[in-house]
């Protein structure tokens, strides 16, 4: 005699585990997306092809075909001219020395600044980081004439050192303004506890701040060099010695008034590019965890 088992009256139904989505069919939204994300990297990259088809080409190619021509020989003598005529390991010395130290000392000013307005509280604080945010949206254009005649005035000019100085006030402004309102959210709990514990500031700072700001510092520090690699107006104004100029100045020195050798320019910009992606290739990893840092706290 077959007994029949019925639930007890309030017991609640035990619901069958829903079949996890597989991520490969979560709609065609996805693959619409993915295609137009796809779509815009190539054509990001147009650019970077042309550039590397007209390098090896010759001058006679490129004066026949245009640019858009397939060169008929493997030209490489636009990359020894431009290696050889502009001292490119002497400008790339420059530029990584200029953009390595103000990267460091941009972060350190910045993070020193930050802590007095974030942290320490001073009188006016809203007033000094708006400050800061006011200077940091000033077009270059606009400091070329005092920073030329205070440089010229204090025996600075047409040193790698008045542009050192130049850019970690500029890059330290943004920074400032960016960790002043992240320690503004500090947890007051930590502070205290460090109080406790008899930490000076210095110590607060070092031991408590600094480990927690460590992923944010990292992403300013490779920010600061990117930019600063790639400024070109102050450096073109500062330095108009050819042993202390920047890669982007003799990349721009090869182009005349009324002559330009497109093949040497293209090969030139090659060279000069591929230090800033093997930066970028070897710090991306350091690039992607500060800005997951940044997004989970």
């Amino acid at each position: 005699m077959a007994v029949t088992v019925t639930p007890a009256a309030g017991a609640a139904t035990p619901r069958r585990p829903r079949p996890a989505r597989d991520r490969h069919h979560r709609g065609a939204s996805r693959w619409v997306v993915l295609a137009l994300v796809v779509l815009g990297a190539l054509v990001m990259l147009v650019p970077f092809a042309f550039m590397l088809l007209n390098a090896f080409k010759s001058p006679g190619d490129y004066s026949s075909g245009g640019p858009l021509s397939w060169p008929t020989e493997f030209y490489t003598k636009g990359l020894r001219t431009y290696w050889t005529e502009v001292d490119f390991p002497l400008k790339l010395w420059n530029s990584a020395l200029i953009a390595g130290s103000v990267a460091v000392l941009g972060v350190l000013v910045s993070l020193l600044n930050a802590y007095a307005l974030g942290i320490g509280r001073v009188r006016g604080r809203v007033w000094i980081v708006g400050l800061f945010l006011l200077a940091n949206m000033l077009p270059q254009e606009s400091l070329i004439y005092p920073l030329y005649y205070v440089a010229k005035e204090i025996g600075l000019y047409n040193t790698r050192l008045s542009v050192i100085i130049i850019f970690t006030v500029i890059q330290s402004a943004f920074g400032t303004y960016l960790l002043a309102s992240v320690l503004g959210t500090f947890p007051r709990s930590l502070l205290e506890a460090a109080a406790l514990d008899g930490a000076g500031r210095w110590t607060v700072l070092w031991r408590v701040v600094f480990p927690n700001l460590r992923p944010t510092l990292a992403v300013l520090l490779i920010f600061f060099f990117i930019w600063t690699w790639n400024e070109f107006l102050i450096p073109l104004v500062m330095l108009i010695d050819n042993s202390t100029q920047t890669i982007p100045v003799a990349l721009a020195s090869l182009q005349g008034d009324r002559l330009m050798d497109a093949p040497t320019t293209n090969a030139g910009a090659l060279i000069s590019l591929v230090p800033a992606i093997l930066f970028f290739l070897i710090f991306q990893r350091t690039l992607a965890r500060g800005i997951t840092a940044g997004a989970e706290k």
